[in-house]
């Protein structure tokens, strides 16, 4: 190691494409197209043998490519830019995973940066990640209308929504609205005719689609869930919990919540708990997601499994797919409803509030 580089004792430098070319006695454009190809495409650039000795070698000297040259030769990066509301999120953490372990797979990197579902710093962090020269992104945090992704659109990047949808574009999101029917028909098995939708946010597909399941099926089942049983909310606990202490202090209470994200679920867990009433036998609560929390609460939430880790990976893939110019189509994941002891409660009559 010298100067922070890799050094070839023999020749006294940095160890290089020609450095192994001259000691196998081949011609440098070989070895670069071996080290340089993916692990799928290295037996096309040479003969099996030849591809073993060069990575052999390389892998003895310690050889280490030059990003920078490499970025001038093939006009490429290898550098996807990802945009989520916030990593500290189970969910969006969960699917970067996915989205990184990928991207590593492909030869590609990945950064990540944070928007907080503020336009003004969504479209202040997508310039900042297009300053970079990436080959391609992945936004997880769109807005249904899609008006922004028309400008990245119109602008040549590459892209893929993940966890969101928004108009025709290329996104790969678990079947939202099949999740919203799975616990809609759970809490209709139960026998909970009286029922209340913490929404998330208006913006987001997620919630949109999730309340959209759920409304039809009781609709389906000739119930009709009123407007004032269906509030919007953050999508953390503060805001489920404030939107249930509204469900269960106003006029008659549901017996059941629906809460489109486990977070939301726990607040409504805890405004429950706090007005007195226990979960799975005084009210039925149902999250989605099925975050590494849900089973682990002190009364084990019943929620809709989203493949969240699946969805970070598949999104990658679609990506270079398309950075290849081939053509796909937006992909809907399989969700699974995880019944626990939050659903336990059989419905009984709805009870008035208190004061009510």
């Amino acid at each position: 190691m010298k100067d922070g580089r890799i050094v070839d004792t023999e020749h006294n430098g940095p160890v290089t494409l020609r450095t192994i070319a001259d000691r196998l006695g081949l011609h440098v454009s070989t070895v670069s197209r071996v080290l340089h190809a993916k692990p799928d495409e290295q037996l096309r650039a040479a003969s099996g043998a030849t591809v073993e000795r060069i990575r052999a070698l390389a892998d003895e000297l310690g050889y280490q490519p030059n990003p920078h040259a490499t970025s001038l030769r093939t006009r490429r990066s290898n550098l996807v830019g990802v945009l989520v509301p916030r990593l500290s999120d189970i969910v969006l953490a969960t699917i970067y995973e996915g989205i990184e372990e990928a991207a590593a797979e492909h030869g590609l990197s990945t950064f990540v940066t944070n928007t907080r579902d503020i336009p003004a710093v969504q479209r202040a962090r997508t310039e900042m990640v297009l300053g970079r020269r990436v080959d391609g992104m992945i936004f997880g945090d769109a807005y249904v209308d899609g008006g922004f992704l028309e400008e990245i659109t119109a602008r040549r990047v590459p892209f893929v929504l993940v966890s969101r949808r928004a108009g025709r574009h290329i996104s790969v999101t678990c079947d939202d609205y099949r999740g919203g029917q799975l616990a809609a028909e759970h809490l209709l098995d139960r026998g909970h005719r009286s029922v209340a939708v913490i929404a998330g946010e208006p913006y987001a597909s997620t919630g949109i689609d999730r309340t959209a399941g759920f409304v039809d099926t009781f609709r389906e089942a000739g119930l009709r869930i009123p407007p004032e049983r269906i509030l919007h909310s953050r999508f953390d606990a503060r805001g489920g919990r404030l939107a249930a202490e509204q469900l269960l202090s106003v006029g008659r209470r549901p017996s059941a919540i629906f809460a489109v994200n486990d977070f939301a679920a726990i607040g409504a867990l805890g405004a429950a708990r706090d007005l007195g009433l226990l979960a799975g036998t005084d009210i039925a609560v149902v999250g989605f997601n099925d975050t590494p929390l849900a089973a682990e609460l002190p009364i084990a939430l019943t929620t809709v499994r989203s493949p969240m880790h699946k969805m970070g990976r598949r999104g990658l893939e679609l990506l270079t797919r398309l950075m290849r110019g081939e053509e796909v189509a937006s992909e809907r994941l399989r969700p699974e409803l995880m019944v626990r002891a939050s659903s336990g409660a059989e419905a009984a009559h709805p009870t008035p509030a208190a004061g009510a």
